[in-house]
């Protein structure tokens, strides 16, 4: 990407140096003195900043009093450019053109010293009068394969690359912004240099110097492997150098300009540079020699965009006066000229395909160019005022910035999908990290915001004055006691949400268990009914039963009564036939039998009766409870006195009634023998009856004891209903009020999001 600026043409500063010619001596040819660091260097060195670059103190890293420490350089790299004083740090710190100076707090070295320094540089950096002059590093960027696949080893730096070389008291606009297309990486322009960060933690990977100037133009290769920075001083001079991704080494430079360079890029093989800027001439260099391939002067105005396509294949060039020309990459001859635009062109990005290149403008638009006949395909006002920045993302969206100072992310149709918030001041650059799907906009201020492209969120930011690690980690101290307390109050906030939560869940549980509880004991109670209601099922069964068999026995026990009393009753009659006849008998017999023989008989008749009124042996088993024998033993009694006294009466009356006596003797037999009968029917019916009534009796006590039984177990049975519905209900009321509980026990989505933000600031902290 590549933000036009309007420049002042810097006045171009000489630095004089004295010549080592003695004056006044004749000019006679004499072999030159070799400058080496034990003779020369190193007194000055030890003089000046020893103290506190030596081999105990080392401050920055650095070692000055020693030929190799010196070499292998300090914390920020190497110091020493062979060949190339210009370029080493070294000579930068002691001529007090970069910070920290050497030496700190005071004036420069004398005006002869610094001449040394900068010969012993230039002329190979000699160690003794016996070292070769070491030659300068040429370039060894090799040519690679072209290739849009993400590479089997995505370069990532494997050290920090060291210190800021500048530090300026504030900030300067975002001049340049790049990403990897393959890293999280992100390059920033800064004052004389580049910082490079880790575009997921915003961590800085250290400071890549740029002595020439300040950068205007930073690009990674298409595989991420090299870093190119263009840039320079305005009207003085200009030049792209390419560093190594993964070691941080500078690995080549490339052209001479006289002014600084605007717009460049590396071709996708590595094997071209192509650059340019106000000279308004399009150049392209060989990395492996650094030699000029071909130039053009096609442009009527300064080179503000350049790039080439990813297959390599073409190469456009965009101009201050809205010229667009896509070039032949390796031949160098134009392919389309593409017209359009009403205003200076500030960017050039090509879609992943190659087949189409977008050109963003100072006229507010973005135009699409299709490369099979040169035509535009898309046209759409991106950003009022002017779009400033754009890029193709790696699944062909587009992202943009402009004088509006929004930034906004565009489908490949250049249908907008999202803006993002406005920046304080103007917009100047844009990138798309596709690592972390991230969307960074730099601005006059010198802040690159950054946001998730995605949702539009900010993420963080950075800015154009990298911090040294020393200010890192005094900051990082001072934030790591801030978030200590934070942690600590985070911790307090995030305990008490998940006290809160943990009560509401052991109340739940508590709730859940008494529930379960309540539920078993209603099970049981169920239980108890069913058993309950069997229990009252047997019983009314064992009732049912017992009192149909009380039923039958009482119905015998009825009809053997009422044998009962017809036997007794023709009993009584056949006793009264009987007396009726004993009466005639006697009768008779009183009547038949003379006076003389009424004594013997009535006494022999009334011992009979005496004899006969005596209860059977049956009637004695009966007597105490059955009125009837009572009353039987009680007949023949009187009947005995009945019978004496009719003995009296028969003895005065024998002789008339002769004839009688037989007769009704016979009658009385007859009677008797009728009687005595109906008796042991009466006897036997008595005695079925006493059975059937003892029967009846235990039939009647069992089924009391039965229906007593029943009652307990029907009463059982209501107290055990009542104490299942109490129980179904202290259920129901202990399972609602546990479903509550936890319900109440779930954190709601406002806990769920405080607890997460505690966890996520408690875990940042």
């Amino acid at each position: 990407m590549k933000q036009l600026k309007y420049i002042t043409i810097a006045t171009l500063i000489a630095f004089p140096f004295p010549s080592f010619a003695e004056e006044g001596k004749p000019t006679e040819e004499k072999k030159e003195e070799k400058v080496t660091f034990a003779d020369h260097v190193l007194p000055i060195f030890r003089a000046k900043c020893g103290s506190c670059h030596n081999a105990n103190d080392r401050k920055g890293g650095l070692v000055v009093d020693n030929y190799a420490s010196l070499m292998e350089g300090g914390s920020s790299g190497a110091v020493v450019e062979v060949g190339d004083a210009g370029l080493s740090y070294l000579w930068m710190l002691v001529n007090h053109e970069s910070e920290p100076k050497m030496p700190p707090n005071a004036d420069k070295l004398p005006a002869e010293e610094l001449a040394i320094i900068q010969k012993w540089i230039d002329f190979g950096a000699m160690e003794n009068a016996g070292s070769t002059a070491m030659v300068k590093k040429k370039s060894n960027l090799a040519k690679i394969e072209v290739s849009t696949e993400r590479p089997a080893n995505v370069a990532m730096p494997q050290k920090y690359y060291g210190e800021p070389v500048h530090q300026p008291s504030s900030v300067n606009a975002v001049t340049a912004l790049a990403t990897s297309p393959w890293a999280p990486l992100v390059a920033v322009s800064g004052y004389r240099q580049v910082a490079v960060y880790n575009s997921l933690t915003l961590e800085m990977l250290g400071v890549l110097p740029f002595p020439e100037g300040q950068p205007q133009i930073l690009k990674f290769s298409r595989n991420g492997s090299l870093l190119m920075i263009g840039g320079g001083r305005g009207g003085a001079s200009g030049k792209v150098v390419v560093y190594d991704v993964a070691t941080g080494e500078r690995k080549i430079e490339v052209g001479d300009e006289y002014d600084e360079v605007l717009a460049a890029d590396i071709s996708p093989d590595h094997s071209m540079i192509a650059l340019g800027g106000p000279k308004k001439m399009l150049r392209v260099y060989s990395t492996a020699t650094g030699e000029l391939l071909y130039e053009q002067k096609k442009h009527t105005d300064w080179l503000t965009a350049i790039e080439f396509s990813p297959d390599g294949v073409l190469l456009a060039s965009g101009d201050r006066s809205a010229g667009v020309v896509v070039w032949e990459a390796h031949a160098g001859q134009i392919f389309y000229d593409l017209a359009g635009h009403q205003g200076a062109i500030s960017d050039i990005s090509w879609r992943p395909d190659s087949n189409v290149v977008g050109t963003a403008s100072e006229d507010g638009t973005i135009k699409l160019w299709e490369m099979q006949n040169g035509g535009q395909i898309k046209n759409w006002n991106a950003h009022g005022g002017g779009v400033t920045a754009m890029d193709y993302t790696r699944d062909g969206q587009i992202v943009s910035t402009g004088r509006d100072n929004v930034t906004r992310l565009w489908n490949g149709d250049g249908a907008k999908v999202r803006d993002f918030p406005a920046m304080a001041d103007l917009a100047m650059e844009v990138a798309f990290d596709a690592e972390s799907k991230r969307v960074l906009a730099g601005n006059w201020q010198g802040i690159i915001a950054i946001w998730n492209s995605e949702d539009g969120q900010p993420v963080g930011q950075i800015d154009t004055n990298p911090p040294t690690v020393s200010s890192q980690i005094a900051a990082c101290e001072v934030q790591l006691n801030e978030q200590k307390n934070v942690a600590a109050g985070k911790s307090q906030v995030l305990a008490k949400l998940k006290k809160g939560i943990s009560d509401r869940e052991m109340a739940a549980k508590t709730a859940q268990e008494a529930s379960a509880t309540a539920a078993q004991k209603a099970a049981q109670a169920t239980v108890q009914k069913q058993e309950s209601e069997k229990a009252v099922a047997t019983a009314t069964t064992a009732y049912q039963a017992a009192e149909q068999a009380t039923a039958q026995s009482q119905k015998v026990a009825q009809q053997l009564t009422l044998k009962s009393q017809q036997d007794n009753t023709n009993v009584a009659n056949l006793m009264k036939a009987l007396q009726q006849a004993q009466a005639t008998f006697q009768q008779a017999q009183l009547t038949h039998q003379a006076t003389v023989d009424n004594v013997q008989k009535l006494s022999a008749l009334s011992a009979a009766a005496s004899e006969s009124a005596k209860p059977t042996e049956a009637e004695q088993k009966v007597l105490g409870n059955d009125a009837a024998a009572k009353q039987a033993v009680a007949t023949r009694a009187a009947l005995a006195t009945s019978v004496a006294d009719a003995a009296g009466a028969a003895a005065k009356m024998q002789e008339q009634s002769a004839a009688k006596v037989q007769e009704s003797l016979k009658g009385v037999e007859q009677a008797n023998a009728t009687l005595v009968a109906a008796q042991q029917q009466a006897k036997a019916a008595q005695e079925a009856l006493v059975v059937a009534n003892a029967e009846l009796k235990k039939l009647q006590e069992a089924q009391g004891a039965a229906g007593k039984t029943l009652n307990d177990m029907k009463a059982t049975l209501n107290t055990v209903v009542e104490a299942e519905k109490v129980a179904i209900a202290a259920a129901a009321q202990s399972k609602a009020n546990a479903d509550k509980l936890a319900e109440a026990a779930k954190p709601t989505p406002e806990e769920m999001s405080a607890i997460q933000t505690a966890e996520a600031e408690f875990k940042a902290a």
